[in-house]
C-alpha cells in the first residue's frame, strides 16, 4: 500500500504521532511519503523511519497564495497513492482541495478556537473537511459530534498512543531540592504558556487561601510559551507558590517527585501529559474538556473549565482525605497500563485504509 501523510507545521504530539505511523507502516512492507514543512523533517526524521519526504508548505495560518501552491504541490505529489491521511484541520482541508484519487482519511488533533476572521476562514475549512474527506478520525467526542453535524459521513475515534514512558535518572528527593520545594507536595502542569492552556486559571488556584500556609502545595509547570512575561509579573506581584521550570527533558524525574499532575486547560484532546502521568501512576486534577473524561476515567478529579472553586477543592480533596491520594494513584496506575501502545495505532489507521471495513 502506498501511504501519503500530509501535515503542517508542528513541534508537539501531531509530529510524534506521524512519526510513530510511519515506522509501523514501513516497518509492515507499506510505502510512505511525506509532505510537509522542512521543519517537521528536521524534528522528526520521517526519512529517517523509512519514508519519503518531499517539502510542502502548509503554514498554520490562512494565506491564498501559499495554500494555492501547497494544494497544487499535494494533488502531483499523491497522485499515485492509494490513501492520503493528513493530519490537522488546514492539512485536511488542502489535501481534500488537492485530492486526485485514493482513499482520504483526515485525523482532527485539536478544537477550532480561533474568533474573527481566522475563525471564519477555519470554519470554511471544517466543512470542507466534512463534506470531501471519506474518514474523518477525532481525538475527542465533542470533535467526533462537531464534524457529525457538518455533515462528515464516516467519523471514528483516533487511537493515539503515548510514547513510552523512560525511567527516572534522578530520586524524587533530588529533583524536591532543586524547586525548593521543602515538603510541600508538588503539582505538575506540563504544558505550553499558551492563552489555550488555562494558566490564569491556574495562578487562581494557586493564590488560595489555603488554611496551612506551610503545606500549601507548589505548582510547578514545565513548558514555554508567549505568555511567560505575563506569568511571571503576577506570580512575583502576588507572592504566588507556582514556579515556571521552562522546557524540560527530564519530565520522568518531574512526575517521580509529583504528588499530581493538574491541568486547567480550555481545551485539549488526548493530550500527552496526562497519558504520561498515567504511566507512571500519578493521579490528575483537570478541567472536564475534550478528551481529557475519556482519559482519565477514575484516575483522577475533573472539574468544569474556569471553575476555581472547584479545582482548589479538588486539590484540597486529593491532600487531605484519608486514602484519596492512594486511590486515584492506584486507579492511575491501572488505566496508565491498558493504554494503547505504538501497534495499536497502527493497526487502527490499516482498518481505517480498508474501504470494504464497515466499523465507521
Amino acid at each position: 500500500m502506498r501511504v501519503a501523510f500530509v501535515l503542517g507545521t508542528t513541534s508537539g504530539g501531531t509530529g510524534r504521532h506521524v512519526r510513530m505511523l510511519t515506522e509501523g507502516l514501513v516497518r509492515r512492507g507499506h510505502q510512505v511519503l511525506v509532505l510537509g514543512p522542512r521543519s517537521v523533517e528536521e524534528q522528526f526524521s520521517y526519512a529517517g523511519a523509512g519514508a519519503g519526504f518531499v517539502e510542502v508548505a502548509v503554514s498554520d495560518r490562512p494565506h491564498p497564495r501559499n495554500d494555492l501552491r501547497a494544494v497544487l504541490a499535494i494533488s502531483r505529489l499523491t497522485r499515485d497513492a492509494d490513501v492520503v491521511h493528513a493530519h490537522g484541520l488546514r492539512a485536511g482541508a488542502l489535501a481534500a482541495l488537492g485530492r486526485r484519487r485514493g482513499l482520504l482519511a483526515v485525523t482532527l488533533h485539536n478544537a477550532l478556537t480561533a474568533s474573527g476572521f481566522v475563525g471564519f476562514v477555519y470554519g470554511a475549512l471544517e466543512r470542507i473537511v466534512a463534506r470531501r474527506v471519506d474518514r474523518v478520525l477525532v481525538v475527542s467526542p465533542d470533535l467526533g459530534e462537531r464534524m457529525t453535524r457538518l455533515g462528515a459521513r464516516d467519523v471514528r475515534a483516533a487511537v493515539v498512543p503515548a510514547p513510552p514512558l523512560r525511567p527516572a535518572k534522578r530520586t524524587p528527593q533530588e529533583v524536591r531540592d532543586e524547586l525548593r520545594a521543602g515538603e510541600r507536595p508538588i503539582l505538575l502542569t506540563i504544558a505550553r504558556l499558551a492563552q489555550q492552556k488555562g494558566l490564569e486559571t491556574l495562578l487562581d488556584v494557586a493564590a488560595g487561601p489555603w488554611e496551612d500556609m506551610a503545606a500549601r502545595p507548589l505548582f510547578v509547570v514545565a513548558g514555554e510559551g508567549p505568555r511567560r512575561a505575563e506569568l511571571e509579573r503576577r506570580i512575583q506581584g502576588e507572592g504566588l507558590p507556582v514556579t515556571l521550570a521552562g522546557n524540560r527533558d527530564d519530565i520522568p524525574d518531574l512526575l517521580g517527585a509529583a504528588t499530581a499532575v493538574f491541568t486547567a486547560t480550555r481545551w485539549e484532546g488526548q493530550p500527552l501529559s496526562i497519558r504520561e502521568a498515567l504511566m507512571a501512576g500519578k493521579p490528575v486534577i483537570a478541567t472536564s474538556v475534550g478528551g481529557i473524561p475519556e482519559i482519565v476515567g477514575d484516575a483522577g478529579i475533573l472539574v468544569p473549565y474556569g471553575d476555581v472553586r472547584g479545582l482548589r477543592t479538588a486539590v484540597r480533596t486529593l491532600l487531605t482525605e484519608p486514602g484519596a491520594a492512594e486511590t486515584l494513584a492506584a486507579a492511575a496506575s491501572r488505566r496508565g497500563r491498558e493504554m494503547p501502545d505504538g501497534d495499536a495505532a497502527v493497526e487502527s489507521v490499516l482498518r481505517v485504509y480498508d474501504r470494504e471495513d464497515p466499523t465507521g
